[in-house]
């Protein structure tokens, strides 16, 4: 966005401001000033006056000018096209130095002499206006001959270009500026001149009427001109439009653009012969589209989208004599979502409307209207066509407690109405505590408690705020969810340490196949199986898991270790999270130490891998058609029957080819994440004993368990079965041997103490009727 100082003083009074000054204000409302230019004409440069221009013998292009400077008149000659006696011009004088570089100087031209050279803008530092020099005219001041250019304001100024959030569409215009910027140099706006109209003049309800459809989510201001003959942008004009580049050869657009660029309001013009004949009554339908915009159509001939385009064979044109000019504003949140349903685009309107143009249309109708009024040869019709705005505004209940707690300074009440009034804000309503607040629609932006603070905080300026170190409470956001995928991943990366590769299926599986391994069906049926192998949700993942070990078997893969975690689904249709681990063949590679002869696998392996993955466990008898009946067992967790290991039943790895294959697959749902819990450890050695038991064929050795841990024997630091013997001499029994750690927390253990405690185990043994071996 560019603004210069004189353009901002057409709104606001910043005689005695500084551009440094204006700057730094910009800058703490949050309206960051992005660079700084001087937009000064140099030195000796002055006001003259072309009283006489000849044609040069010796060139068909230049030209002979005797110039009228006040104090003399000089001969110059130029080569500009648009030179004509009668004109003001800018004169630069022997020894001005151009903002080129170029000193001025007299000279010889075809053998004539010249005194000085007429100026266009881009030599002077400013954009182009015209092909050749720059004619003055009153726009800029009363013109005295002589006098320095650079002693009028326009030619004395500084180029400020600010950028701005998206959501600041309310400073898209000099106006939108000065509005924050009076707020925060406590100014008071410059007000405009009520437009008065001319006597004897046509109405614009011969011409003109309008036919608006309800509920319409943009309203409109239209009036009439007529132009006698051709009229011309004055140099003011002219030259802000080409700062802001957006110069064109229409004179009635470029008026348009520039109260665009200074009021924010949108403006379409209309050439009115491309809908009627002369003197002939025309209807403008205003219909609401399918996303809310509004559609304007004259004789069933769409004429324009409000804020997205006009159709360009409708526009103004140089020749036009009778212009409509229309101010709209739509609501920003419409065009955002119907300006992706027209490939038709005005990147220039709808930059303004989707951010939020000024919706104040009588405020950039009455601006263009006293322009009009200082135009020769052009005629305002009386009166106007107008649709009303039927939106309600955002009202905002807010309390000073709530608005110093977010900003964390107390700030007084008054301080904070006196800034919200002076931005805009309505206040509705108001006691001790609650206070409403009506949103102005220019301010579309402003949605709730934290956006009116940041209006507060800007005013007052973040500087002036005391700073105070962070204090971070955040609800802890945790859920069951997000903790069964940490006990996930974690499940994986433990397999995957030891040796297991996941696997991954569908959740669909082969009826025929589940029933044959014993598993039960899900009692819904699927209407539209993928196919025949595809037939039913899974209720198990071991039958995937088993297909994909006898592929990788037929591979020649000796080592198989599988493992997936997913979905499966009960008999009565509840989904479950379970983990299945299939190894099968070789425990390890073939290598020197086991002389090329690995091992298979067995029962003791397996369960050792399950242990390093899921942690302790206990194991219970069991009976799985699934499993060998002779090396099977469930899996018990705090007393919950988790699931169940085992070695694969014999018929079922001959039917599937495999090697020798151990299975066990857990129920997460039952498996809860323990936390962490740390223990202080003794740095003082321990001392083991061992201890072998005569027990009945039969015997359950949580039994034996239970006894040794009721001794609460404070120097056991665990005990752990490490042996299970028979022979024909044991005949009934077996031979049980167990490894006992002893170790204190405070000192070395001494052998007494170690017996004391062997002797209450003995005891505890018979007690239970066993015997050592």
């Amino acid at each position: 966005m560019i603004i210069t100082k004189s353009w901002l003083n057409d709104w606001l009074d910043l005689e005695d401001k500084s551009v440094d000054e204006i700057a730094y204000k910009l800058n703490s409302i949050g309206v960051e000033v992005d660079k700084i230019c001087n937009l000064k004409v140099p030195d000796k440069i002055v006001v003259g006056f072309v009283k006489e221009k000849t044609k040069h013998e010796n060139s068909d292009k230049l030209s002979i000018c005797q110039v009228d400077i006040g104090s003399k008149i000089l001969q110059i000659v130029c080569g500009a096209k648009n030179v004509e006696q009668g004109q003001y011009v800018a004169v630069a004088l022997k020894g001005a130095y151009m903002p080129n570089g170029i000193k001025i100087k007299d000279a010889k031209l075809r053998g004539v002499e010249s005194y000085g050279m007429l100026c266009s803008s881009e030599e002077l530092g400013f954009g182009k206006i015209n092909e050749g020099i720059m004619i003055l005219d009153e726009s800029i001041g009363n013109l005295e001959l002589g006098k320095a250019l650079n002693s009028y304001k326009i030619f004395n100024d500084a180029l400020i270009e600010v950028e701005l959030t998206p959501n600041r569409g309310d400073c898209l215009s000099i106006y939108g500026i000065a509005c924050d910027l009076a707020v925060a140099l406590e100014l008071h706006l410059k007000k405009i001149n009520p437009f008065v109209k001319d006597e004897n003049v046509l109405g614009i309800g011969r011409i003109l009427r309008l036919n608006a459809k309800k509920n319409l989510n943009s309203f409109y201001n239209y009036r009439v001109i007529e132009i006698k003959e051709k009229i011309q942008t004055n140099l003011v004009i002219s030259l802000r439009l080409a700062q802001i580049e957006n110069l064109q050869k229409d004179p009635i657009q470029n008026l348009l653009n520039y109260v665009m660029h200074s009021t924010g309001v949108l403006f379409n013009a209309y050439d009115l012969s491309d809908f009627a004949k002369e003197n002939e009554e025309i209807i403008l339908n205003l219909d609401k589209g399918s996303c809310g915009e509004t559609k304007i159509s004259c004789k069933d001939e769409l004429i324009s989208i409000s804020g997205i385009y006009q159709e360009e064979k409708y526009k103004n044109k140089d020749d036009s004599k009778v212009v409509i000019i229309e101010a709209n504003y739509t609501d920003p949140n419409i065009i955002a979502n119907a300006k992706l349903s027209y490939k038709k685009q005005d990147e220039k309107i709808i930059y303004r409307s989707f951010r939020g143009s000024e919706p104040e249309l009588n405020l950039g109708m009455e601006f263009l209207l006293n322009i009009f009024k200082q135009t020769h040869n052009l005629i305002v019709y009386s009166s106007s066509q107008k649709t009303i705005s039927n939106k309600q505004l955002l009202s905002i209940p807010i309390d000073i407690e709530s608005i110093n707690k977010i900003i964390g300074q107390n700030i007084s009440k008054d301080v904070i109405l006196d800034i919200l009034k002076r931005l805009g804000f309505k206040i509705v309503f108001s006691n001790d505590k609650l206070i409403n607040i009506e949103i102005p629609m220019r301010r579309s932006d402003v949605k709730n408690l934290a956006d009116v603070c940041e209006e507060v905080v800007r005013i007052i300026g973040i500087d002036n705020i005391t700073s105070k170190g962070l204090e971070l409470v955040e609800k802890n956001r945790l859920n069951l969810t997000y903790e069964n995928y940490k006990h996930f991943v974690g499940l994986r990366k433990k397999a995957v340490s030891n040796g297991y590769f996941e696997s991954v299926h569908y959740v669909l599986d082969n009826d025929i196949e589940l029933q044959d391994l014993g598993f039960d069906l899900v009692s819904i049926k699927l209407l539209n199986p993928i196919n025949a192998e595809l037939n039913t949700l899974r209720t198990t993942l071991l039958n995937h898991l088993l297909k994909a070990a006898s592929l990788n078997t037929k591979n020649s893969k000796k080592i198989i270790k599988l493992f997936e975690i997913g979905s499966v689904f009960n008999k009565n249709n509840e989904e479950l999270n379970k983990i299945a681990f299939v190894h099968s063949g070789y425990k390890e590679e073939a290598k020197i130490s086991n002389k090329a002869k690995p091992e298979f696998v067995n029962f003791y392996n397996f369960l050792l891998d399950i242990k390093n993955i899921i942690g302790n466990f206990e194991l219970k008898a069991s009976k799985h058609n699934i499993l060998s009946p002779y090396e099977q067992a469930d899996i018990y967790i705090n007393d919950f029957n988790v699931g169940f290991i085992g070695r694969l039943h014999l018929r079922l790895e001959n039917e599937k080819d495999l090697m020798k294959t151990y299975i066990c697959e857990l129920n997460l749902d039952l498996i809860k994440q323990d936390l962490k819990i740390a223990k202080n450890y003794s740095k003082f050695p321990a001392i083991s004993r061992d201890l072998s038991v005569l027990v009945p064929k039969g015997y359950e050795y949580k039994n034996i368990k239970k006894s040794i841990e009721e001794l609460n024997l404070e120097i056991l630091e665990s005990f752990r079965l490490v042996d299970l013997y028979n022979d024909k001499s044991l005949k009934k029994f077996y031979s049980l041997t167990i490894t006992f750690i002893f170790r204190d927390m405070n000192k070395t253990l001494e052998d007494a103490q170690v017996t004391e405690c062997m002797d209450k185990i003995l005891q505890s043994l018979k007690n239970l009727g066993l015997e050592l071996r």
